[in-house]
């Protein structure tokens, strides 16, 4: 007799799972926080403030998401 298991499956694609996106998450944050320290393009400068807050919010957002 064999066992059979089932996995339950996941509705979400396979990219957007939790894993993925919050490396990206991570991702765009360090690169808001390598914008803000750089000393060569003020619209880096400028500009780095909102990626670390959109990384941030990704963050907060994809850590919802499922495994």
């Amino acid at each position: 007799m064999t066992r059979r298991t089932h996995t339950k499956r996941s509705p979400w694609p396979r990219a957007l799972r939790r894993g993925l996106m919050e490396n990206i998450a991570t991702a765009i944050i360090a690169i808001g926080f390598l914008m803000l320290f750089q000393p060569f393009a003020l619209s880096l400068y400028t500009y780095s403030f909102i990626t670390m807050l959109a990384g941030t919010a990704m963050f907060i957002i994809v850590s919802k998401f499922p495994e």
